[in-house]
């Protein structure tokens, strides 16, 4: 059986809402990248020296990353050797193989929640890259799960952060714990660490600011509030994860090398995928960071925060080449049943 009709076997047991969600939010990427690829794959057949160029052209530009680049073409090139490939159509399947095998890792995606009391989850992040969005996203997402949920105003540097919480916390009726602007940040967090204890929450989301006068500042107050949450809640925070703007490629692999060095990030977020043709910075920032990606933003809707799962995302990104393939393997079966 094909790698393609396996992903296909797997995926289905999985819910076809998510799977359209994966399949929509990825179709820039799609067009971008594996459109290419299946045209190069037409045009030059045969696997030679300039298949391979062109190919290393074609990931570099869909912000898989130089390095990731170079490993898995070489990758590539054994397989080619080993299996004794000629045909560069046989290439296809393996290639998206390759990316499944560099998403996955050993790491669960699952976020990590307190078996006794209230999870708390640190949002961090550069400013507009989409952060307070994905705060009211979640927060609809485990209120939709049945849980009791807080957020807490700890961006309190940025002009009108509090009050685009506030629009969240209305919209998706969850309350917000809050401070004036320019107020100390730790101390919103005792505040929402209290208001969480006392009402029973399940889940408090906490945001905080993407800029201060510098970054030793910023670090400083990261670790203000980490000294504050934890000093309330042993073990908290239970996540700490990074929001990155999908649509800034490299940049975004750029901001999370140097923010995420001291700021204790355990996890990633990465927003607006369904607004870049680059979607391969998913691996790129996989493999450079080692860290796991949580979640992805695959449209503006409430819903459309989706858990990260490196099979949706392969048969996202190749759906048009998977259809194709059982299309060719249906037609060779029911060949082979006539002879």
């Amino acid at each position: 059986m094909s790698f393609f009709k396996k992903l296909k076997e797997s995926i289905a047991s999985k819910t076809e809402s998510v799977t359209r969600q994966f399949k929509e939010g990825l179709e820039k990427s799609r067009k971008g990248f594996v459109e290419k690829v299946a045209e190069l794959v037409t045009r030059r057949k045969k696997i030679d020296e300039d298949f391979f160029e062109e190919l290393e052209e074609i990931l570099i530009g869909a912000d898989v990353g130089v390095n990731t680049v170079m490993e898995l073409i070489d990758d590539l090139r054994k397989e080619v050797k080993q299996r004794k490939i000629e045909e560069a159509a046989e290439l296809q399947p393996i290639l998206s193989e390759k990316i499944r095998e560099l998403l996955r890792g050993d790491e669960d995606n699952s976020i990590r929640m307190n078996p006794d009391g209230i999870t708390v989850i640190l949002f961090v992040g550069v400013n507009g890259v989409g952060k307070t969005t994905t705060i009211g996203k979640l927060a609809h997402r485990y209120k939709q799960q049945g849980k009791k949920v807080l957020m807490a105003a700890g961006d309190t540097f940025r002009a009108g952060a509090i009050e685009q919480l506030e629009v969240w916390g209305q919209r998706v009726g969850v309350d917000v714990i809050k401070q004036q602007a320019g107020s100390d940040p730790a101390a919103v967090m005792f505040d929402a660490v209290q208001a969480a204890k006392q009402r029973g929450a399940d889940i408090l989301l906490c945001d905080t600011a993407g800029r201060l006068q510098n970054k030793t500042n910023l670090m400083e107050e990261l670790n203000k509030i980490y000294r504050v949450i934890q000093r309330e809640i042993p073990g908290a925070p239970h996540e700490v994860l990074m929001v990155l703007d999908a649509t800034t490629g490299q940049n975004a692999l750029s901001q999370a090398k140097l923010f995420g060095e001291k700021s204790g990030v355990t996890g990633l977020v990465l927003t607006k995928l369904d607004g870049t043709a680059k979607g391969g910075i998913v691996v790129a920032i996989r493999q450079e960071l080692s860290l796991p990606v949580k979640f992805v933003g695959l449209g503006e809707k409430m819903d459309d925060l989706q858990e990260f799962d490196s099979e949706q995302f392969v048969h996202g990104l190749f759906s048009g080449l998977i259809d194709e393939s059982e299309q060719d393997e249906n037609e060779e079966e029911a060949a082979n049943t006539n002879v």
